[in-house]
């Protein structure tokens, strides 16, 4: 396994994020343990998850789910950097959600019971909350900081100016602030590419893209016998929209002899701004075949058919449209 800083901290993470969405909801405990321990086997120290994954709400099932994974001992908890999210809704309860002073205490609070460690690695809003001032948050979260029960903070589905604006905040406030943002970024979704990424460089911090496999559309949803997939409308409505383009790439990754899933990951580990991408794993056969994308080198003329077939915005901002 490979390691690299966690942006402009000294923290060393893995190359590749363990996502934990699936766990406690479409995987089961038992192999969800299975998939966490064979992580680690792999060098995999950098674990992802959420306040709201589960989505029976108020429960917090995969935060359950590893906290009962890491109270089995052997030095689990100790082995891995973990993350987790707070912004949405946990109850119909009005003030149980967002980013309000009120709310972040309350939402630390639940995920460290419910993960049953005293300490979250790094802390990472889900989403901005507009109506939240920064001096609020910056309250609450710096208060976690001083109590010891955060030590990083992140954000997640960040603007690129959002990123800026909290950012400068910090800084007057002699606070780290931001050390990672988590987008959408794939072959599929380039969008970061004009803002957002030149924002982070810009600030030092950690880009740890999330569905960098497009939601399983490049990974061969034309060519694979995978039922749950092909379960799922919206992946097939969407591969449809984008038929020619799917073809296309399936085509390439069946001239160059490489999987599907393994090209579309590697194309993400490629980016230099990139730290570390989710993988998601629904199952051990899922993790063991994401594992191998580390050691897929996609060569110079591969990289430019790629870029051929989706195209990013153009490079960042102003220059993608303006010059």
């Amino acid at each position: 396994m490979q390691y690299v800083a966690l942006g402009r901290t000294a923290l060393q993470v893995s190359k590749l994020c363990l996502g934990t969405m699936n766990f406690g909801q479409v995987t089961s405990e038992a192999d969800s343990f299975s998939i966490m321990d064979r992580a680690l086997e792999h060098g995999i120290n950098f674990f992802d998850t959420a306040n709201v994954y589960g989505y029976e709400k108020g429960r917090g099932t995969t935060e359950e789910v590893i906290g009962r994974w890491m109270k089995q001992g052997g030095g689990r908890r100790e082995k891995i950097v973990l993350a987790t999210k707070v912004y949405s809704f946990m109850s119909d309860r009005v003030n149980d959600r967002g980013l309000s002073a009120y709310h972040i205490r309350k939402a630390c609070e639940d995920s460290l019971r419910r993960l049953q460690t005293d300490h979250i690695d790094l802390y990472q809003m889900h989403h901005i909350d507009k109506k939240a001032p920064w001096e609020e948050v910056y309250q609450a979260m710096e208060q976690l900081v001083r109590e010891g029960k955060i030590t990083y903070l992140g954000s997640s589905n960040f603007a690129g100016w959002n990123i800026a604006q909290a950012n400068e905040i910090a800084m007057k406030r002699n606070f780290l602030g931001l050390v990672s943002e988590q987008s959408v970024y794939s072959l599929r979704n380039r969008h970061i590419e004009l803002e957002v990424i030149p924002s982070a460089r810009n600030y030092g911090m950690a880009l740890i893209p999330w569905s960098p496999l497009a939601g399983g559309l490049l990974c061969g949803v034309f060519s694979e016998t995978d039922t749950v997939r092909r379960q799922r409308p919206a992946l097939l409505a969407s591969a449809e929209r984008l038929r020619p383009k799917v073809e296309a790439y399936e085509a390439l990754c069946r001239e160059i002899g490489v999987d599907y899933a393994d090209v579309a990951l590697a194309w993400v580990l490629s980016r230099k701004d990139v730290t570390s991408p989710i993988i998601g794993p629904r199952t051990m056969e899922q993790l063991e075949a994401n594992v191998k994308a580390l050691d897929v080198v996609l060569d110079e003329a591969t990289l430019t058919r790629l870029d051929e077939i989706w195209p990013g915005p153009g490079g960042e901002a102003p220059e993608a449209y303006a010059w």
